[in-house]
Order: structure tokens, then sequence, then C-alpha cells
């Protein structure tokens, strides 16, 4: 018995060798293509898609994205740095999202008004000092309201400071990749290196609508009544475009006239954002011309699921012969509508993959094509953990292994 377990060891580590020096540089380079069927793929070249130049706008810097893939459909001085006015609310009504999100906040929180809020000057909600009002209307006088008493009441509520607040909004803006923007405060009211640029601010949109569906939909209502003053949201667009349901203007002489939308339809949703326009009516005719083009030239698909199970890869000296392959994420496309037939598939497999594996070790790769035209790929990875097989597992398999050259 000794005999056979020593001959055993010795043909183990033969094989073991054979394929580390003969076969794994091979294995690692090489990879298994499998066109996988999505159920929009034919086999005809794509006829050249007709889509006209983006609109020309007349303001400062404009930017469309698709807000589910975040593809940039049109943009201009996407990148400039500017003053964004109120749209700076945004990151204030993003952070209060996130605050009731964790817990930490309620939106029935009684939050008092301090001599500061209640002198802010600019558009107000018109809240008065020493009262307390309910944090849910504090919400809807910065969204639907632009109140800069109700900014600076909710960021004194949530960090104490309006300074400390503002910090915090930079800490946000940090880690949603909100590369070259920098708060001061809460309002938007103009400060020296308080800056946005049109992409960071779609950015913020997308992280909004799709973080916190719920809050969103207060983008949408048109008007708002507190201490029996009635104010109508300045977004124009949500009495002209039933698609349109957010999100927020701005405006100061330094940042222009500014308006960040969204609009959804069929299933599509776009994001546009318009600053330093000539009048309240121009940004909101700028900002109806890249909806449109967007909505009537290009069109998203959704191809897969968040953790849909792909594929499965054959794994070496492991528990199991074979890992299942997923996708740690959606997979969804934006392309020239009419296009979707001509969309294929291919995963490409790594070779020789050998147990211990963790879940989520990379294994391969999901490539999306249009026509010839790479336009998506995404990382295949393990569904879960395997350990490895033992030792005559392991004989058995670098056997088979030495035998398909694998």
């Amino acid at each position: 018995m000794v005999n056979i377990v020593a001959s055993a060891k010795l043909l183990f580590c033969k094989v073991r060798q054979a394929i580390k020096y003969g076969f794994r540089t091979v294995a690692i380079i090489a990879a298994a293509s499998i066109l996988l069927p999505i159920g929009l793929a034919t086999s005809v070249h794509a006829a050249q898609a007709l889509v006209p130049q983006p609109p020309q706008l007349a303001a400062s810097a404009y930017i469309l994205i698709d807000a589910i893939t975040g593809k940039v459909i049109v943009e201009m001085n996407a990148d400039e740095v500017l003053a964004p006015a109120s749209l700076t609310k945004l990151m204030t009504a993003y952070m209060l999202d996130y605050e009731v999100a964790s817990g930490n906040v309620s939106l029935d929180d009684q939050v008092r008004i301090s001599e500061k809020a209640w002198r802010t000057q600019g558009s107000r909600m018109f809240i008065q000092e020493g009262t307390f009002v309910k944090l849910e209307d504090l919400m809807r006088g910065i969204i639907i309201q632009s109140g800069n008493d109700a900014s600076v009441a909710v960021a004194e509520h949530l960090a104490g400071s309006e300074e400390a607040f503002a910090d915090l909004m930079n800490q946000h803006a940090v880690r949603l990749g909100m590369n070259q923007s920098h708060f001061i405060n809460s309002t938007g009211l103009p400060a020296e290196g308080h800056q946005t640029t049109a992409r960071d601010l779609a950015i913020l949109a997308r992280a909004i609508i799709r973080e916190y569906p719920e809050q969103y939909k207060v983008y949408a209502e048109k008007e708002f009544t507190f201490n029996q003053i009635r104010q109508p949201n300045r977004n124009k667009l949500l009495w002209r475009d039933s698609t349109v349901d957010g999100l927020k203007t701005g405006y100061t002489a330094a940042a222009g006239y500014c308006l960040v939308a969204s609009a959804k339809k069929d299933g599509q949703r776009l994001i546009s954002v318009v600053l330093g326009a000539a009048s309240t009516e121009a940004r909101a005719q700028e900002s109806q011309k890249l909806i449109t083009y967007g909505m009537r030239f290009f069109e998203t698909h959704s191809l897969y699921d968040a953790e849909e199970i792909l594929t499965q890869a054959r794994v070496w000296g492991g528990a199991e012969d074979y890992m299942e392959l997923m996708l740690e994420s959606e997979v969804a496309v934006t392309i020239p509508r009419g296009q979707a037939k001509y969309i294929k598939a291919t995963m490409d497999m790594n070779n020789g993959i050998e147990a211990p594996l963790s879940a989520g070790d990379v294994l391969g790769k999901l490539v999306i094509t249009l026509d010839t035209d790479i336009i998506l790929e995404r990382d295949l990875v393990a569904s879960m953990d395997m350990l490895e097989g033992g030792f005559f597992k392991g004989i058995a398999d670098s056997a088979k292994r030495l035998i398909s050259g694998e």
C-alpha cells in the first residue's frame, strides 16, 4: 500500500510538472470564446445608423446621458468648471436622502430654525427663526421651492453647521466620482471655489434617481405650499413634457440660467444638464432639445440581470468539476435606435482554471459588440467559493488535464 501511494504521489508530481511547464503558459494566454445568444443578434451586418448631428445649444456647457447605462449621448464643455448656483441643492437633497436611508434622521424630525437659516438671502421657503419645521417639509422647500433658508436649516440639522455640512458634501462628491466639484455651502450662493461641471451634475442626478427612487418622486411635484405661501416648481418642463419628472433649476448672475432634467419614456431614462443659458425660457428650450434628440435617435436595452449565471467553466483540482460564472451587475447598452438586432455577446473564458477559488474571482469576460465594434466589456466571476478536491481528485484531474491538453 505504501508503494502504491508513493507511486501515485510521484505520478501526481510529474503530471503537475508537465502541466506547469508544458501547458500552463498556453492555458493562460488561450481563451475559450463562446458566442452567447441574447435574442437580438443576427448574422447580417448592421446597416449604417442614420443619426443626425446633435443639437448645438445656446449654453455655456451641457451633457446628455442615459440614466441606466451612464453612456454620454451628447456633450459640450462638459468638464468646464462653472458655478452651480441652486443646482448645489441637488447635493443637499441627496445627502438628506442618504442620512434618512442610513437611519440617522427621519423625515418626521422637527427641525429648529436658526437665525442664520432665517436670514439667508435669495430664494426662500419663508421659514421663521425659532420655529420647528418638519424635515419632510424642508425637503420639499429645497427641491420644489429652491429655498436657501431650508437648505441651511437642513445642513445644520444633519451636520451641526453649514461649514461641517459642506465638508460632508465634498466627501460625497469624491465618493460619487464628481472629481471636479467643490462645495463651500449648501445653497449655491456665490462663493469663491464653489464649483462643479455638467458631467459631475449628471453623475449626481443619476445617483439620486438610482439610489433613492421613492424620494425622487418629489422632484416631479409642481408646487408646494408652506406657511400659506404657494410656490411653483421652477422646472417648466414639468408642465410641457409629460415624460419629464425632475430635477432642479438654478440661477445666479455668475452661473446664468441652469437646469438639470430627467425624462422617462418606454423604459428609457435620460438625464440632461444645461448650464449658462440666457433665460428661464432658454434653459427649458435647450434642455428640451437634448431630451428630444436622445429619445428620438437612441434606445437602451437591458441584456442581462445582476448576478445572472451565464455559463460554467471547468475547474481543475476542485471539489467540483465546474464553477458557474455570473455577472456582478446588470448589463445594458445604449445604441442608435433600430440597431438592436445587430448586438452580439461573446464570452471569453480563461482556460486552466485551478482550485481553490473565491466568489468574485475573475474567470472570464463578456464582450458585447454592435456589428464589429466592441461597445461593452464585463468580467465573468466565480459565483461561489470552491475548495481543493483532495489528493485523489487532484491526481485524476491532472491526468485528465494532461490528456486534454488544457
